[in-house]
């Protein structure tokens, strides 16, 4: 089911039961990509989540998408919009709230998935707000620059990266845990045997992860 709302568009799976208050996933995928990426895992997770996975705002080319901007200079160096980034943050923000007020959600069971942008992204927003008490960030990194103080720290995080990731090096993912450690903040580390995507046993320990917080 594809929706198109507050700015938005996004690809949508009911809960099994829809009279009950279900526990609310929403994904936000990588640069390039679009809302039907992520989405692929909707049909192995959990029935009884209200999955929803959103299209970034800026078109890049035919069915390609980015939350920001990422610009290089002259020698190839690489450059994060960010203030296209923190209006992306806002807007998904302002659509986690709607959704939270007008459907039947489980507000202590919101889960942010992000995958390397997404999940940039997932840490700025659920770091400035205290609506978001679960976050998987896949082949992501913790950018301070986005940060907003005070930070909130009452997130529990799945935190995952390949450990030959050629897009986003796994120093930088490095830097999240020992972050997480130096605020108190709940998290759960791993590394896989991969490149700058999601390994098999990264989606049933993720899963598994999810599974035992419902």
């Amino acid at each position: 089911m594809s929706t198109h709302d507050n700015d938005f568009h996004y690809l949508e799976r009911l809960p099994a039961d829809p009279s009950k208050k279900a526990p609310l996933l929403v994904l936000l995928h990588g640069y390039g990509s679009n809302e039907g990426d992520l989405f692929s895992f909707a049909s192995e997770l959990p029935k009884e989540l209200h999955i929803i996975s959103l299209r970034a705002p800026h078109t890049l080319g035919f069915n390609s998408y980015a939350w920001y901007s990422i610009n290089f200079d002259a020698d190839q160096n690489k450059f994060s919009d960010l203030e296209e980034a923190k209006v992306s943050v806002e807007k998904i923000a302002a659509f986690l709230n709607e959704i939270i007020a007008t459907k039947n959600i489980e507000s202590s069971k919101v889960f942010l998935l992000g995958f390397s942008q997404g999940a940039i992204l997932s840490y700025a927003l659920s770091l400035q707000s205290e609506k978001i008490p679960y976050v998987i960030a896949l082949s992501g990194y913790l950018n301070e620059d986005l940060l907003r103080k005070p930070i909130h720290t009452n997130t529990d995080y799945f935190v995952s990266h390949g450990s030959v990731d050629q897009v986003i090096p796994v120093a930088w993912a490095q830097k999240t845990p020992l972050f997480f450690q130096q605020q108190n903040i709940q998290h759960t580390y791993k590394e896989y045997p991969v490149g700058h995507g999601v390994h098999p046993q990264n989606f049933y320990d993720f899963k598994n992860w999810l599974e035992a917080r419902l």
